[in-house]
């Protein structure tokens, strides 16, 4: 049997950084669709694992991280796909959501199979992190409107190589069923 998880990929963010106004546009998209992705889920009691940057701050917990972002000047998009108080949280340093994280013992202990992965950013973090659950025999689905992206071109490429490469279910969040 299936045992599904919802991972929402950086979406605590301040957006103070270089790339911000070109990653901006595309998140304002993927937002309300992230935003729905969570709900069902829920209302399926389905897990909904937060992993998220810690952007350097050796100290921050997660209430830092989403207080830091709600303060700043892009809580528009960081209101609606905010974590409740028995959200679960994974902090990560690096690309992948597994990358020396706790990830993986998580999803072991959860008995999920199944990863659908949303969030930011499309050609970064999100391919990184399909790559990895794909070499950890998980099954993997990306809701192509769900991803927010830098480069365009880049998201569509990386979307290309986790279908065709990894054998990621590609689909639209509407498709997405709990």
């Amino acid at each position: 049997m299936e045992h599904s998880a919802l991972i929402v990929i950086d979406m605590i963010n301040t957006y103070d950084h270089a790339d911000a106004h070109l990653l901006v546009p595309s998140a304002r998209e993927a937002v309300p669709r992230i935003a729905r992705l969570i709900g069902e889920a829920r209302s399926h009691e389905v897990p909904v694992i937060y992993v998220n940057d810690n952007f350097g701050e050796w100290r921050s917990h997660h209430g830092e991280i989403l207080e830091t972002a709600l303060a700043g000047p892009h809580a528009d998009l960081v209101e609606p796909v905010r974590p409740t108080g028995d959200s679960l949280f994974v902090i990560k340093a690096r690309h992948s959501i597994f990358y020396e994280t706790p990830l993986s013992y998580l999803l072991s202990q959860l008995n999920a199979d199944h990863v659908i992965l949303c969030g930011q950013v499309t050609e970064q973090c999100v391919l990184y992190s399909a790559l990895d659950a794909h070499i950890r025999h998980l099954r993997v689905t990306v809701p192509k409107d769900a991803v927010a992206h830098i480069h365009p071109d880049l998201a569509d490429a990386a979307l290309q190589m986790m279908e065709r490469n990894m054998g990621v279910a590609v689909r639209s969040a509407a498709s997405i069923e709990f």
